[in-house]
């Protein structure tokens, strides 16, 4: 029996939690006004991030998350972003995996896009 990893996404501005498990920071851009101390990070995964341009176009419209995660999920087929994806499934059959964002949306970010790749 095949046990579905155990993976959340938050913002990184929340108060890390014990329950965390590995925290794993899945933007390409550091978060503003967050010192590293208070990030509480496992590793900064920035590879798995999306490009600059799909970021760009996608400016977190809810109206566009479908496209973007499709657009997304097409990213993430590249030789550095699949490689980055395959170590955060690594990371999550080890234990729970919490993948941070700094968006406002976190259910509308290429976390929750990563979270139920990871899960599926």
């Amino acid at each position: 029996m095949t046990v579905r990893p155990r993976v959340e996404v938050r913002r990184v501005y929340e108060d890390p939690s014990d329950r965390d498990g590995a925290r794993v920071l899945v933007d390409g851009i550091w978060p503003r006004g967050l010192s590293k101390e208070k990030a509480d990070l496992d590793e900064w995964c920035k590879a798995v991030a999306p490009s600059t341009d799909l970021r760009k176009w996608y400016a977190h419209d809810p109206d566009r998350f479908e496209e973007f995660g499709r657009r997304y999920r097409n990213e993430l087929s590249e030789s550095d972003r699949a490689e980055a994806l395959t170590h955060l499934r690594d990371l999550a059959r080890k234990r729970k995996l919490t993948l941070l964002t700094a968006t406002k949306r976190a259910d509308i970010s290429q976390a929750t896009v990563l979270a139920d790749l990871l899960r599926g």
